[in-house]
């Protein structure tokens, strides 16, 4: 375990009996396999320069054309976390109220899983840190500005059929491409979590309700939010997860 932070005890026996070595060295593949979604977090503070560092293994992940438009908010004043707190617990009983366990999952599990949702709805106020993480589209506006003479020659040679495509399937591409700039930094971030001891989950539904969250932390309309990760010291154990065989296909389906 790195030096320069020092997590609670009850923290730190929680992630020794599980036995996997923390810190900048921590093996992969064990941190992956034990990387459970945790919501049970403790009120304690999460040292501001460990939060820094796991924004900074996020920025390590690849983004789309190289752009590094990714763009963080960490939250840990207690008044903004209190002024979320309503939106994420009207999302929250919403989610409680419509979701269908997956059939792979066992009832038992599916019970525990909403019952953490539901604790970490009515303790939201004792998270210690949320990093919201979004895409700045100012870069790629300007760029379709910039380049709009160049887009529209190579649209014309697709021809009229592929041409028509291309148009239907343009803003389901640029969705994408935002995604797929921001989700393999958040995988980052959770990993490098992991690998210090501390508990953090992905979540979406902030979505649903987008434009209250970025109103109460300011986040202007040229930047697209794609996850919030709460983050802080586990109340709960590291363990093994549990995940269904993939269903491979070669070479066609």
């Amino acid at each position: 375990m790195s030096e320069d932070y020092t997590p609670p005890e009850a923290a730190t026996s929680a992630v020794e009996r599980h036995g996997v070595a923390l810190g900048p060295d921590a093996p992969l593949f064990d941190i992956m396999s034990t990387m459970r979604a945790m919501r049970r977090l403790r009120p304690d503070p999460v040292p501001r320069e460990l939060l820094e560092r796991l924004v900074e293994a996020a920025t390590w992940a690849p983004s789309g054309s190289n752009s590094q438009t990714y763009a963080y908010v960490i939250v840990t004043d207690r008044a903004q976390i209190a002024r979320l707190a309503p939106i994420w617990r009207t999302i929250a009983e919403w989610y409680g109220a419509t979701q269908k366990p997956a059939d792979h999952m066992a009832a038992d599990y599916a019970e525990r899983m909403v019952a953490a949702v539901r604790e970490q709805a009515e303790r939201f106020e004792e998270i210690p840190a949320l990093i919201v993480a979004g895409y700045d589209l100012s870069a790629a506006r300007r760029n379709v500005v910039e380049n709009a003479p160049a887009i529209l020659a190579a649209t014309r040679k697709l021809g009229p059929r592929r041409a028509l495509e291309f148009t239907r399937n343009t803003k389901k591409t640029m969705l994408l491409g935002e995604a797929s700039s921001v989700y393999p930094g958040v995988q980052n971030l959770l990993l490098a979590a992991r690998a210090h001891g501390l508990a953090a989950t992905m979540t979406t539904w902030h979505t649903f309700l987008e434009g209250e969250f970025k109103a109460v932390l300011g986040i202007p309309g040229h930047v697209h939010t794609f996850a919030i990760v709460p983050v802080g010291w586990p109340r709960g154990h590291f363990g093994p997860v549990s995940r269904r065989p993939a269903e491979i296909h070669w070479d066609r389906w």
